[in-house]
């Protein structure tokens, strides 16, 4: 998917950040929220793959609100209401031509989801919220938040690290806490939606937020999904959402990071999708051709005899984490780790290959020698894991590959011809479990 254009809507003399993906018969308005500028969005892999499967069955309208991003400027001495940015929305519908429109809020910013939808019921046509809160601050009424001190702290802290120490952030996102390559994206994320002191200001306004008294007054359709182990927005939280908006539908989602585009996101998908759009997502688009690519350790179990316990499990964190960094790099989706190695996919068996080679290179120095086997063929998408028979086959083919190496199916050589990479010919073998004889090959030079 091609970067969209930013286009700007005009809201009395200021002007609004915005950009447009897909045509898909639903008008989907993402409410923006602090430390997530649209043009940074499309700079991560895993933010992009999740805005392509969005897309794929709305008309994604994305927009960074007054203040934020590349959105005119306020004053910080005379901040808008918060309700103010429900006009931003509006005018950002207006300048699309979108009459009414699905809102979907994330963590903070389904405050101003939930505005929008009980105060201009006529152009909201559902409501989506993920891992959201009507209140962030704990009260003797509602107990599940932080101290009101505490909330302080928090904003001096943000403050403080705002665009340079991003591991301050990963407590809602513990699935990324050791991922050097999203922590320094982040870090350039929230450079670019504002500066530390324009984070403090807008943090505190929303942290000391409360809409509880307006959740009676929506009545359109909605849909409240929260992750299941979220360390910092308490599932009672979402039931306190649900039990508030009439006829809501209250979906607990695995994981533990506030994100909504973080891994396993193939559930929210779903749900969004089957929610929108009335019906569930088609059977046949959960067959797609992928490159597959399966990795291990070389002679991890007698290395874990050797280290013990602790040290094999901490040398385990480290892959791990590297894994993921690469995997990204390289335009990958990390399906799962394995143990001791990982399962992913990739659009093309070359930038699999190029992948493996660049793990194999980041794992040296750690002492870890790792074997890869590719396939490319069609896979069964099963929420976040994948099946079918071309999953067998990767898993197989990596049997026979020999330590430091890349052994691929006849498949992947006839893909990327011309591409400079070479292969050398192993000859027939049987796979075990899978029918017939494959002709396996071996990347020279990679």
């Amino acid at each position: 998917m091609d970067v969209p254009p930013v286009r700007f809507a005009k809201l009395g003399q200021d002007r609004i950040a915005y950009q447009v993906v897909g045509d898909g018969p639903v008008d989907l308005v993402w409410v923006s929220e602090l430390g997530d500028a649209l043009d940074a969005r499309w700079e991560y892999p895993p933010y992009v793959r999740f805005l392509r499967r969005l897309a794929s069955f709305t008309r994604l309208i994305m927009f960074d609100r007054r203040g934020l991003g590349a959105s005119d400027p306020v004053s910080l001495e005379a901040l808008p209401k918060w309700e103010a940015w429900t006009d931003d929305a509006m005018a950002v519908m207006d300048a699309v031509g979108s009459e009414r429109a699905a809102l979907l809020g994330c963590n903070q910013s389904g405050q101003t989801a939930v505005l929008f939808a009980a105060t201009r019921p006529e152009r909201a046509q559902s409501l989506v919220l993920f891992t959201c809160t009507a209140r962030a601050v704990a009260s003797p009424d509602y107990p599940w938040g932080v101290a009101p001190e505490e909330a302080e702290r928090i904003v001096s802290l943000v403050e403080e690290a705002w665009g340079l120490d991003a591991e301050l952030f990963t407590a809602g996102m513990p699935d990324h806490m050791d991922d050097p390559v999203y922590l320094r994206w982040m870090a350039k994320n929230q450079r670019m939606t504002c500066s530390p002191r324009e984070a403090g200001v807008w943090l505190r306004q929303g942290i000391f937020s409360d809409v509880r008294h307006v959740l009676p007054s929506v009545h359109t359709p909605t849909l409240v999904l929260h992750r299941q182990q979220s360390p910092v927005v308490p599932v009672e939280s979402g039931r306190y959402l649900a039990e508030h908006i009439a006829g809501a539908r209250l979906v607990f989602v695995p994981g533990g990071d506030a994100l909504i585009y973080s891994q396993p996101n193939g559930q929210t998908l779903d749900h969004i999708e089957q929610f929108l759009t009335g019906t569930p997502p088609d059977a046949g688009a959960d067959r797609v051709l992928a490159s597959i690519l399966y990795t291990d350790i070389v002679g991890s179990t007698e290395q874990a005899a050797r280290l013990g316990d602790r040290r094999w499990r901490g040398l385990l964190d480290s892959h791990d984490a590297v894994a993921k960094t690469v995997t990204d790099q390289h335009g990958g989706r990390l399906v799962k780790l394995t143990g001791d190695g990982i399962l992913a996919t990739f659009d093309g068996p070359g930038r699999a290959i190029r992948c493996a080679a660049a793990l194999r290179e980041a794992l040296a120095p750690l002492g870890i020698t790792i074997r890869a086997g590719l396939h490319t063929g069609e896979v069964e998408r099963r929420g976040d894991d994948i099946g079918g028979i071309g999953v067998h086959v990767a898993a197989r083919v990596l049997e026979y590959a020999d330590a430091g190496e890349t052994l691929v199916s006849a498949a992947v050589p006839l893909l990327v011809t011309g591409s400079g990479l070479e292969f050398e010919d192993r000859g027939e073998h049987d796979l075990k479990g899978v029918p017939g004889s494959w002709r396996l090959f071996a990347v020279e030079g990679d």
